[in-house]
Formats: C-alpha cells, structure tokens, sequence
C-alpha cells in the first residue's frame, strides 16, 4: 500500500521561507512521479510542481522562481523549498504520487493523474 506522509507546513510572514516534505512508502521501486498541490478556501485544489522520475521539474506560473522541487530517492522523499512567500500562497498543500515516471511531462500538475494522495498540511503567510 503506498503511504505518503508530508510534513513542513506553518505560519510564516511575507517574504519568508517554508519547505515541505513528502516522504513515500510502498513503492516497488523509487521512479515514480511526485506532485505537490494546495487549495485554499473557496477555491479549487491547484497544481504547484511536480517531479518525474527521473528528476525533472515542473512549477506552476505563480510560483516559478520562488519555489523549488527537489527528491531524494535514497529518502523516498521530496522536498517543496518555498521562499519569497506571499499571501496568496496561503493553502492546505498535498502532495501525491502515481506510479509512473513520466506523469508530469504527460500529464501536467493535475489532481486527476495522481492516484495516491498524502494528508494535507496547512500554509499560512501573514502580510
């Protein structure tokens, strides 16, 4: 049974820096795809960034350049390094798995292509 377990949410100011984690379990091997997502109230659950398996990247528009994804296969861990925080990143973010190498570059950072979702942890930045 995959597990996905994240962890690194907070209350921050503006301007300041948060990284979440996203630690896997119950892969049968270490090549699958991450994606990270948050909704805030009201709204839709987004697509932030996610990583292929084999490493590459991919962010959404509003927070290219501020965010930055990265995995440690020998962890089962990804990471979400979010600086330059701003009000609007304000959101429950999940993270979520497929098993497939490729889903971000086939599917983009959508809900319906992970099928394995981790509990949610809360981000909040204050102006």
């Amino acid at each position: 049974e995959v597990q996905l377990q994240a962890s690194g949410g907070g209350l921050v100011q503006a301007g300041g820096s948060l990284r979440l984690s996203c630690t896997a379990s119950g892969f049968r091997r270490n090549d699958y795809s991450i994606g990270w997502f948050r909704q805030a109230p009201g709204l839709e659950r987004e697509g932030v960034s996610c990583v292929s398996g084999i490493g590459d990247t991919y962010y959404a528009d509003s927070v290219a350049g501020r965010f930055t994804i990265s995995r440690d296969n020998a962890k089962n861990t990804v990471t979400l390094q979010m600086n330059n925080l701003k009000p609007e990143d304000t959101a429950v973010y999940y993270c979520a798995a497929r098993d497939q190498n490729n889903v971000c570059e086939v599917f983009g950072i959508a809900t319906g292509s992970f099928g394995s979702w981790g509990q949610g942890t809360q981000v909040t930045v204050s102006s």
